[in-house]
């Protein structure tokens, strides 16, 4: 037996797959949970929009109460929409020089909101602001030069494959997410 081929359990001789780390790979697993994280993330925020679980905020996190609730739903249509920019121009391959460019707008969005919790003294708000912020710099880059996703027609296979991305993301961010906010548990 060679190292290509392995026996599975019932003695058939199968080519071995090795796990294989790539750039593209760490790519795109960064890009489907940063995404689906501002995306969640995003949405807490645009449902501040209304008056009752605005007033609520600042009980789950203070940093709400010196915020107009006009720059936080702002803040969060900007994620939900950076967080979807992360990975639907690249899965459909539709403009995916998009992807970049919402990696680049979440570094920023980052980057300001630690500015804005060392101002305030809430430090330790900062690493986590820092952590995110370089990770979507990160994204930024690598997909905007060393690793950038080819612009390609788009297939019923790959608008099937975005529309699987969306609804799982729905169904466990989203969804949660209003639900947590709108029942009470905030």
């Amino acid at each position: 037996m060679n190292s290509q081929v392995s026996v599975n359990r019932i003695g058939v001789e199968s080519p071995r797959r090795e796990l294989r780390l790539s750039l593209n790979g760490v790519l795109w697993a960064l890009q489907i949970l940063w995404g689906f994280f501002f995306a969640g993330s995003g949405f807490g925020k645009v449902l501040l929009y209304d008056a009752a679980l605005y007033a609520e905020a600042p009980r789950v996190a203070a940093w709400y109460a010196a915020v107009p609730r006009p720059l936080i739903v702002f803040i969060g249509v900007c994620e939900v929409l950076g967080g979807i920019g992360l990975f639907l121009p690249a899965i459909t391959r539709v403009r995916p020089k998009l992807v970049p460019l919402a990696a680049a707008g979440l570094a920023v969005t980052m980057v300001l909101a630690a500015g804005f919790h060392i101002v305030r003294g809430e430090w330790a708000l900062v690493p986590v602001n820092l952590v995110l912020g370089g990770v979507a710099t990160f994204i930024a880059v690598a997909r905007s030069g060393r690793r950038p996703t080819a612009p390609a027609p788009l297939t019923t296979r790959r608008a099937l494959i975005s529309a699987a991305v969306l609804a799982l993301m729905v169904v466990t961010m989203i969804i949660p997410t209003w639900y947590r906010m709108t029942s009470g548990q905030f």
